[in-house]
Formats: C-alpha cells, sequence, structure tokens
C-alpha cells in the first residue's frame, strides 16, 4: 500500500506543479475556451490542461518504475506501455480538437487507434463471466471490438459530463479510487500479488485527478479540455479491462460474491449519469434531426444549474451520486458467495435510503424555487395598495 501511495502522491504533484507552465502556454498558443451560450463559464479560460494531466502520468509510472516492488508489474507486464502509448495519441489528438475543433469522425478514429495500442500491449478482454458462475472465453474476433468499444464508450461519456468546473476530474477521480480499492480487494482475497497493473493505473488516475482537481474546481483557472477528458476515460477503461481479465473466475468466486462483475459493472455504474446523459444526448438530437454531436445545453449538470442548484452544490450533488455507488459496490467485495439474509436486507435498505436523499438533494431545491415564483406572483397579483394594507 505504500508504494501505492506514493505514486498517488506523485501523480498529485508533478500534475498540480505543471498546470501552472501548461496554462501559460495554452494562452500563448491560443488554446482559450471562448464563452458561449450553452457555457456556464463567463470569462475566456485557458484549456489543453490534459497535458499536465499526462505528465503527472509520465511522473508517476517513473516513480512506480522506480520503486523495489512495484517494478515487478513493468518486467512481467506492458501495462506502461500500452497506457503512455495510447495516451500520448490520444493526447495528441485532444490538442488538436482544442485548438481547431477536429470533426467527430476524426475523433472517433483517433479513439479506436488508441483503443487499437492498448489491445496490441495486452489490454484486451479475453473472458467474461457468467451469470451461472464460471467464465465465458472471448476469441479474438469478439474480444477485440468489445474492447474497443468499452474503451471508446467510457472516453466519450467521460467527455460528455466536462461540462461544469471540476465535475470530470472529480467523477473519474472517485472511480478510479473505487476501482482501486476493487483490485487491491480482490488480490488480497485471492491471494495473489498486491502490486497489480490495473490497481497501479488506477492509482495513477487518482493521482492526476486529484493534482488538477486543485486548479480546476469553481471557479476554474483552466480547464482539461478533450486533451484531458479523453486521456482520463481511456485509463478508466484500460484499468477495469485489465482487472477484469487478472482473475480466474473459478477461484474468485471461492471467496467473493459476483468477483468479476464487479470490476466489469463498477465504471458503468459509477459513470451511469454521464453514460445516461450521452444516451440522451444522442437521442435527443437525432430526434430533433441534428448530428448526434451537435451542442447543446439540455445535459444533466444544465439541468441541475436550472433546478436551482448552485454550480458548487450541482457538482457536489455528482460527486455524492459517484461516490455511494462506487462505495456500494466496493463493500460488495466483501460480502462472502453466500451472505446470510440480513446482509441483503442491510444493503437493500442503504440503497433505497441513498436513493431518497439523491432525490431530496435535487428536488429540494426545485420545490422551493417554485414556492418562491409562486409567492412573487401573489404579491405581484395584490397590487401595491394590497400589500401597503398588509403591511399595516
Amino acid at each position: 500500500m505504500r508504494e501505492y501511495l506514493l505514486v498517488i502522491l506523485t501523480g498529485i504533484a508533478v500534475t498540480y506543479l505543471l498546470v501552472s507552465p501548461v496554462k501559460s502556454l495554452a494562452i500563448a498558443m491560443g488554446a482559450q475556451a471562448a464563452v458561449r451560450d450553452r457555457d456556464v463559464h463567463k470569462v475566456p479560460t485557458p484549456r489543453i490542461g490534459g497535458l499536465a494531466m499526462f505528465g503527472g502520468l509520465l511522473g508517476a509510472l517513473v516513480m512506480a518504475r522506480a520503486l523495489p516492488h512495484m517494478t515487478q508489474v513493468f518486467i512481467e507486464t506492458k501495462t506502461a506501455n500500452a497506457v503512455i502509448l495510447s495516451g500520448a495519441l490520444i493526447v495528441l489528438l485532444g490538442i488538436a480538437d482544442d485548438l481547431w475543433d477536429i470533426d467527430a469522425l476524426t475523433k472517433l478514429a483517433g479513439q479506436i487507434a488508441a483503443s487499437g495500442i492498448l489491445i496490441m500491449n495486452g489490454v484486451q478482454l479475453s473472458a467474461l463471466p457468467r451469470l451461472d458462475g464460471g467464465s465465458l472465453a472471448l476469441s479474438p474476433v469478439y474480444g477485440v471490438p468489445l474492447t474497443v468499444f468499452i474503451v471508446v464508450a467510457t472516453i466519450n461519456a467521460v467527455n460528455f459530463i466536462d461540462g461544469l468546473d471540476g465535475l470530470a476530474a472529480g467523477v473519474v477521480g472517485i472511480a478510479a479510487f473505487a476501482l482501486f480499492l476493487l483490485g487491491y480487494r480482490l488480490a488480497e482475497v485471492v491471494d495473489i500479488p498486491l502490486l497489480i497493473g490495473p490497481a497501479m493505473i488506477a492509482a495513477v488516475l487518482v493521482g492526476i485527478c486529484a493534482g488538477f482537481l486543485a486548479h480546476n474546481f469553481h471557479p476554474a483557472r483552466i480547464f482539461m479540455g478533450d486533451t484531458g477528458s479523453m486521456l482520463i476515460g481511456l485509463l478508466l477503461s484500460a484499468a477495469t479491462i485489465q482487472l477484469i481479465a487478472l482473475f480466474d473466475t473459478a477461484i474468485a468466486e471461492k471467496y467473493l460474491i459476483f468477483p468479476l462483475w464487479l470490476p466489469l459493472l463498477l465504471v458503468p455504474m459509477v459513470t451511469v449519469v454521464p453514460f445516461a446523459d450521452m444516451l440522451l444526448a444522442v437521442w435527443r438530437r437525432t430526434n430533433q434531426g441534428l448530428s448526434p454531436f451537435a451542442p447543446d445545453k439540455q445535459h444533466l449538470h444544465h439541468r441541475l444549474l436550472r433546478l436551482g442548484h448552485s454550480h458548487r452544490r450541482s457538482v457536489l450533488i455528482m460527486y455524492g451520486w459517484v461516490g455511494l455507488v462506487g462505495a456500494c459496490m466496493v463493500a460488495m467485495s466483501f460480502v462472502p458467495p453466500d451472505p446470510p439474509t440480513w446482509q441483503a436486507l442491510v444493503l437493500f435498505i442503504t440503497l433505497c435510503v441513498a436513493a431518497l436523499g439523491a432525490a431530496l438533494m435535487v428536488g429540494v431545491p426545485r420545490i422551493i424555487a417554485r414556492r418562491a415564483f409562486q409567492a412573487e406572483v401573489e404579491a405581484a397579483a395584490a397590487g401595491p395598495g394590497d400589500r401597503t394594507r398588509q403591511h399595516a
């Protein structure tokens, strides 16, 4: 655990320190986000902050390579090569998009190419867990396109939620931390070395998200841009895929309930809000005869602002949802294969209370705003004479 902490702290420090020079570079290159109708920022803000995150990734991996035990991960796998090469490609693609707004098909081609680099370096789904236990082996005919789909979908889901200050970095950081805990727990229970590739990627991702968030939380002084959102989406999907491929289902099922369903479902569950937001956006735009990539101001974070939440509170609500789901998924890794009834009951009650709390967080400001508006309407209808008599 100490080596993981060193990797996380290195990612935080390097990313945090690189943001200032990257910000100056962005201003010099003219890579600034202009104020548009669908945006929530009020002044032009430098972007390509993802370049600092990529520097944090490299710094954290250099630290990991220098550590006496974690260096074994580099010897036994191509994990570092996979994330560095694919990450470099996705960062170059993101910089081009942040500077010149490249078309959607070009970005998609670049994302598929980055997925191919991961696959060539061993980050690929080779099996899936079955509902009745055991695993289903996947030939490359099925494993390769499924891997590409997961990577591309995760990249674009993260990109879709990058609309409020600190939202994407915080959500992905929380998801990565949950994935790290889950990988560490699985390795501990199955009795394999605790220093594993997917947990290392997740730890690096936690560090670079935390380091960037210090500059990106509202009011943001720099944006990660597509350079950063695509990079962290790529890393999140790579850690998930490698974690699924690492464990033998037959062994893991002796100790845990749904052992390999947990990492497989963690990212979709944690990012269920951005994934749902992405699907609704595609449906909404195509239903209106627009391109699925056409921008609008109907994303979930925009709706939270219209409900009456402040910018920071909207972001914290999203953090709360993601943290809750991630905590529940990690907690499931502590449930034995044959859980007693009371454990299932406690889990059910926890989820119900959490759902109620989320509904209240979203709904209460709307009710308050509606009542305030109704009071203003009634006061206006009463007229100045009636208001004077009421005060008298």
